[in-house]
């Protein structure tokens, strides 16, 4: 009882003030000095008084005053003693022999005696980092015993033996609420063996399970970097089995200042788990492309706009012109990239594309060479409820920004699109894919017309991690609130990509595309929204159904249950990239496609929206309203229209 008393007392006494620290030091170090002395004289009492033993121990304890001050050996807290420790603790004992033996050497050729024999600095260099460094080991022993004896500690299991793993154990030994158990390893030659202290267990599905249980695990921390996302979810799914949580240590180039801490050791999120391996794609050549070009952006304060905001900087283009119409998120990404220090002039406008000679006034100023196009409605419920809108940002929107970039010589224009333009559900959906229609049929009216200044290109791509409006910030906020989660059907399923990866596959298009292509993105493996719901549950450390509920509240006005990248009547082309295809899509002359798009204008005026949804039927046959107050048009046919 009294050594566990004398125990929290020292656990609980303050870090000591670094001076006290030196005082210790140097105490070791005198103390090393003496023992020097005892063994170079052998113990005999009158060689050593007359060898100059006072001298000895106050120039040494002078030297090493100095020695530590540079070398801030004393700077480190005792209690989280590490391997960087003992290298400057190294350094200062060769830094302190060093600078006594030069004043010793000073002091003799100036005709004085010997301070202190030169055998005698040799051994108190070597005593002197043993007594240091092992005494601050002994510390560090000392508040570990003391964590495991009184602290309840939560057990740790680390998915990978490499560098980080042990890098990492060497984290969680260091603080009082965490102990290692073992180590986890794919490697069958790693198993069984034992590094620091601890056991390298098999990370086999059935080993794991039967693991978890034994050892009472109450957490699993992964370390490996290049393991695959279906390796990485089936150790979270075991996890979550048997509510084990779930932790990842984030890659080296990301650690504070080179060094791991436990807090950057962040709990595993569900993006982690829907992130794919990563793809490589031609950054040299997308650098060429765009370095020292002209670059204009729509839709830039957006999720997918303000992330091509941020790649296209790193390229070093010559400027960078911002659309939005949302101002407070423009401004946010301007301050930001501005903020990162980039030579490249940023311009930010607010606009509509809506407004064709706004546009105007901005392309004509600036004369991009190339144009992303990421303005658009998205939101599949609100456009339709709201079909106008749809069409005059998503259709006439994209036909002022498309005409205005011919006029003003634009070189590449880049559209982005979306899966939900195949055979479309839902007005949003019909909308990107008669704007697919209209850019692709201009740019071959274009060739035709022997004008191959300006072409253009669409990408179209699912569902986006992080984005404004996706699935997964909505359950998020569910559960924090408490639940239910609201998931729309048992069986939907949607494919989803990175931000970044989205991206990249955009600046790909640009400088792949030679005009008139619709590029197409291998989306993987589509994810059920109910499976992702429960995952995200467990991942809270929630059951499903008993701590937070899951509540069906049916298909939303246009939904579909699952998302297509291409039409049934669509085949693709490869690409020199396996991930990136080309869709074969059926095409349209530009003066046909431009008639319906001049009635949708005449329709917007005159506010007749039963009219315009069936127009947009009978542009694009696919078009089969879910869920939705225009169903009833699939049956009138195109009638209605008076065309």
């Amino acid at each position: 009882m009294f050594q566990y008393s004398v125990i929290r007392w020292i656990y609980n006494f303050r870090i000591l003030p670094r001076w006290v620290i030196i005082i210790i030091d140097i105490f070791f170090i005198s103390i090393s000095c003496v023992l020097g002395y005892l063994l170079r004289f052998n113990f005999m009492t009158a060689d050593i008084i007359n060898n100059n033993i006072g001298s000895g121990v106050l120039l040494t304890s002078a030297c090493a005053l100095v020695a530590i001050l540079i070398t801030s050996s004393h700077q480190g807290i005792v209690r989280y003693t590490g391997i960087q420790d003992g290298v400057r603790i190294f350094f200062m004992v060769i830094l302190n022999s060093i600078l006594a033996w030069c004043v010793n050497r000073i002091y003799y050729n100036n005709g004085g005696h010997n301070l202190i024999p030169y055998s005698v600095v040799l051994i108190t260099g070597l005593a002197s980092f043993l007594f240091l460094f092992n005494y601050r080991l002994l510390v560090k022993y000392v508040f570990s015993f003391y964590n495991r004896g009184i602290v309840k500690n939560s057990k740790v299991l680390i998915f990978g033996s490499g560098q980080t793993g042990i890098i990492t154990k060497h984290v969680i030994d260091s603080s009082p609420s965490s102990r290692v158990v073992g180590f986890l390893e794919d490697d069958r030659n790693k198993i069984g063996k034992v590094i620091n202290g601890s056991k390298i267990y098999s990370a086999d599905g059935e080993d794991l399970d039967g693991l978890l249980l034994g050892l009472n695990v109450d957490e699993v921390i992964i370390t490996v970097k290049n393991l695959s996302m279906d390796r990485k979810n089936e150790i979270v799914d075991i996890c979550l089995r048997n509510q084990v949580k779930v932790r990842v240590v984030p890659p080296v180039q990301k650690w504070v200042k080179g060094e791991l801490s436990l807090s950057q050791i962040k709990e595993i999120h569900i993006e982690d788990l829907l992130e794919r391996d990563p793809i490589k794609l031609e950054n040299p050549s997308v650098n060429r492309q765009i370095k020292g070009k002209k670059i204009c952006i729509t839709g830039a304060a957006g999720s997918i706009g303000s992330e091509l905001v941020r790649q296209v900087a790193h390229h070093h283009p010559q400027l960078i012109v911002l659309i939005d119409q949302a101002e407070s998120p423009l401004f946010e990404i301007d301050r930001e990239i501005k903020s990162l220090g980039f030579e490249t002039p940023i311009f930010s406008y607010v606009a509509d594309i809506v407004n064709k000679e706004r546009i105007r006034a901005i392309l004509k100023e600036h004369k991009p060479d190339i144009l992303f196009h990421a303005a658009a409605y998205k939101h599949v419920p609100l456009m339709e409820n709201n079909p106008s809108e749809a069409v005059l940002c998503n259709i006439l929107g994209t036909k002022n920004l498309a005409d205005v970039a011919v006029e003003q010589q634009v070189q590449k224009f880049v559209m982005i699109s979306t899966d939900k333009a195949v055979n479309p559900t839902n007005i949003m959906g019909c909308s990107k894919r008669i704007a697919e229609i209209y850019v692709q049929s201009l740019n071959n009216e274009l060739q035709k017309l022997g004008n191959s200044h300006t072409s253009f290109v669409t990408t179209r791509f699912g569902n986006v991690l992080g984005s404004n409006g996706s699935v997964i910030p909505v359950f998020k906020q569910q559960i924090e609130k408490g639940g239910p989660i609201t998931v729309t059907h048992p069986e939907i399923t949607r494919y989803f990509m990175t931000i970044p990866e989205a991206c990249q596959l955009v600046l790909e298009a640009a400088i792949m595309g030679r005009g008139g292509e619709i590029f197409i993105f291998d989306m993987g493996q589509s994810v059920k929204i109910l499976d992702l719901a429960k995952k995200m549950i467990l991942l809270s450390g929630m059951v499903p159904g008993k701590d937070i509920d899951i509540v069906f509240t049916g298909l939303r006005n246009g939904e579909k249950l699952f998302e297509e990248l291409l039409n049934d009547k669509e085949n693709t082309i490869p690409t020199h990239h396996e991930k990136i295809m080309i869709a074969r899509v059926m095409t349209y002359e530009y003066g046909e496609i431009n008639s319906y798009i001049e009635l949708f204008n005449d329709l917007i005026n005159d506010k007749n929206e039963l009219k315009m949804v069936a127009l947009m039927k009978e542009l694009v046959p696919e078009f089969r309203s879910n869920y939705s107050r225009f169903e009833v048009l699939d049956n009138i046919g195109a009638g209605i229209t008076d065309r």
